[in-house]
């Protein structure tokens, strides 16, 4: 008796989890396509672009200059004391001390303008899918790029539409 009592229970559960979930309306939505077409997101990855090659011009300047300090203290060494040797490799290791730091320092500050550009870009596109998503009556909208079955209705469109592109 309490077998069959644990399976009409359980079976009330499984139905009703059942129809909560028919009821509950769900879309997906690909946020890469729709962030790649954006044309803030354009101008956004104009702008990454060309502060990485200034970043990396003047990387290249740096290592340019130490390998030319580097080839001419190695050929005037034999002629140098061994005071002025020491010295000359005190500062090529200070050389690339900066090297190393400026790298560094340039990929902090393009990743913080990435994330300082692109913030704004995102926070557009999901205010753009809620509000597509609630006029359309839809409780969970999910991104269609991590889906692995995608069966309800596709939002992108509309969202680009939103976005008026």
């Amino acid at each position: 008796m309490k077998q069959l009592q644990k399976l009409f229970i359980a079976s009330i559960l499984f139905f009703g989890v059942q129809q909560a979930n028919a009821q509950a309306k769900t879309a997906h939505v690909d946020v890469r396509e729709i962030m790649s077409k954006m044309p803030q997101m354009v101008e956004a990855q104009k702008q990454l672009e060309t502060l990485g090659k200034t970043y990396d011009t003047e990387f290249d300047s740096m290592v340019a200059e130490y390998r030319s300090k580097l080839e001419k203290y190695e050929a005037e060494a034999q002629d140098k004391s061994a005071k002025e040797n020491e010295a000359r490799a005190i500062e090529l290791q200070d050389m690339e001390k900066r090297i190393q730091d400026y790298r560094q320092t340039a990929q902090r500050e393009l990743e913080k303008k990435r994330e300082d550009l692109l913030s704004p870009i995102m926070e557009k596109a999901k205010l753009a899918i809620e509000k597509v998503g609630k006029a359309k009556g839809y409780q969970y909208v999910f991104d269609g790029s991590t889906l692995l079955l995608s069966d309800g209705p596709d939002l992108t469109a509309d969202v680009k539409k939103e976005l008026g592109f």
